[in-house]
């Protein structure tokens, strides 16, 4: 059985949290909301709308000692930015393996976050694109700009109103795919525009633009529910648990492995043909 520990109740925390303890492998031992929150003191089946846990939700200024107490194998931090910087030593420290789901990180952070995994032999999933579906949107980008290394690529990324960073996480991560992929066949330097969205209650798409001279190709994500979000949070759970060293949604879901197969037979392929 995992023991998972809960940073941060919002919109997605509340699915992650729901599906968690529908999980027959897994069960929360801690849940953490930030300082203040009136959701501090209650148990948090009753915040979740289902039966009692007798787990009462702590505040995060008391962390080390809740994560001491309870000891989570995983702990799944859906808080902010700036509260998972502060999180992440603290957990390491402690030999907690992590699944990060927030996003609007720096690369400067990005690369302590590898460094503290590293370091403390943790584990840590790194995953602001943490569904599923937008995954294999990343993998087709990939895919597509080794191919149409001619073509223009540009990005379309919308989100609620008050999601904090722009460009979205994902879409700088698409981006980065697409560069990849450029690269692998000897296209470098080219511009990928970011165009971002912030309006309504959109809960999130991603769209790659993939324009040449007679035609355009179309990839895109959209997320329906933040179900999405959950699924992917929990494949990450089970991914990280026992493992140490840094990784991301690619690695989670083996995409890495599918490309260079799909790489290997283009390259062969062409071989054959030439």
């Amino acid at each position: 059985m995992i023991k998972v520990g809960i940073i941060g109740l919002g919109k997605t925390g509340i699915y992650v949290a729901q599906n968690i303890l529908k999980s027959d492998n897994m069960q929360i031992v801690a849940a953490i909301c930030s300082p203040g929150s009136i959701k501090k003191g209650m148990d948090l089946g009753k915040f979740l709308g289902t039966s009692e846990t007798n787990i009462k939700i702590a505040s995060s200024d008391e962390m080390e000692s809740i994560i001491f107490k309870t000891k989570p194998d995983v702990v799944v931090d859906f808080s902010s930015a700036s509260a998972t910087m502060k999180n992440i030593p603290i957990l390491s420290r402690m030999k907690v393996n992590i699944v990060i789901g927030t996003t609007g990180f720096t690369k400067e952070e990005i690369k302590k976050i590898q460094n503290l995994s590293y370091e403390f032999k943790n584990g840590i999933v790194y995953a602001p694109n943490i569904t599923l579906g937008v995954n294999v949107v990343m993998l087709l980008s990939n895919i597509a700009a080794t191919v149409l290394n001619n073509y223009d690529f540009e990005i379309v990324e919308m989100h609620y109103k008050n999601k904090k960073d722009s460009p979205s996480g994902t879409a700088l991560k698409l981006s980065d795919e697409i560069e990849h992929g450029l690269e692998v066949s000897g296209t470098y330097d080219k511009t990928i525009p970011i165009n971002a969205i912030r309006a309504g209650g959109i809960i999130g798409k991603h769209k790659v633009l993939i324009i040449g001279e007679y035609d355009q190709i179309e990839i895109s994500h959209e997320s329906f529910s933040r179900q999405a979000f959950s699924l992917g949070a929990i494949k990450a759970i089970n991914y990280i648990y026992n493992k140490s060293g840094y990784y991301e949604m690619n690695n989670v879901l083996n995409l890495k492995e599918i490309l260079h197969e799909y790489i290997d037979t283009i390259d062969g392929n062409l071989a054959i043909n030439s």
